[in-house]
């Protein structure tokens, strides 16, 4: 629960502080630090593979769980749900992007970027995921690091904004993790791990897109965490006694 919260609040305060500072933030400054971001990302997917005790599970369920998701259009679906939180949050705090110097559609198509990102990121899955169900809150905590300056960067065009996408991504997360706690007494030590090693390769893929390496369809890919311990514990107790 702690890293949900701190998550949260480092989401409302990197929004307040961009607001605050963006007339001192370049260009140059928020892109290169992007760079950074992904850097991280994908370090942390990289500490977390090791943990992987079913190799040939955890690489069925990331191929089959991005088909079904590329399938699905799921990354779509997840584009209009941002969009549909977009028109209360706007409706809150009034239309301000002729204050931020881009177009309406410009202004709308970065809020709902910045919604998407902060409430259905596969870091934050996984993260609200992984704590519920281990109860280790370090994916949510290392993400809080990278939103809090990830939201002063939106903040720079979308302003005070950027920090009512909290409030969706408080019931996000929220649901998310007592919906992974209700799932762990069904779980073993194996399954846990292979989950955590398939969060490893969506941290991996969103650090590649955040650095602009090339851009995987993280969105797409979350079906995979649905699948990886169900199909970890049919490798254990189906085919290994065969091998």
């Amino acid at each position: 629960m702690i890293g949900i919260v701190v998550n949260v609040l480092a989401v409302a305060l990197g929004g307040l502080l961009g607001t605050v500072f963006s007339r001192h933030l370049s260009t140059r400054f928020t892109t290169e630090l992007n760079k950074v971001f992904g850097v991280c990302a994908m370090g942390m997917g990289i500490s977390s593979i090791p943990l992987m005790e079913n190799m040939p599970a955890v690489i069925l369920a990331v191929v089959v769980g991005t088909a079904l998701g590329l399938a699905c259009h799921l990354g779509e679906w997840i584009s209009r749900g941002g969009a549909l939180l977009e028109k209360p949050i706007s409706r809150l705090l009034g239309d301000r992007s002729s204050d931020s110097g881009l177009s309406r559609e410009e202004y709308l198509s970065l809020l709902v970027t910045a919604i998407v990102l902060f409430c259905s990121s596969g870091t934050g899955i996984y993260g609200c995921l992984d704590a519920g169900i281990t109860g280790n809150a370090t994916v949510l905590l290392s993400k809080s690091i990278l939103d809090l300056f990830t939201a002063m960067v939106f903040a720079c065009n979308l302003g005070a904004v950027t920090s009512l996408v909290a409030v969706p991504q408080t019931v996000i997360f929220l649901t998310l993790f007592f919906a992974a706690k209700a799932i762990y007494p069904l779980t073993t030590p194996a399954m846990i791990g292979d989950f955590k090693a398939c969060g490893g390769f969506l941290l991996i893929a969103t650090g590649c897109r955040i650095a602009k390496i090339q851009n995987f369809p993280v969105a797409d890919m979350i079906p995979a965490m649905v699948l990886v311990m169900p199909l970890s514990a049919l490798w254990v107790n189906c085919i290994v006694p065969l091998l």
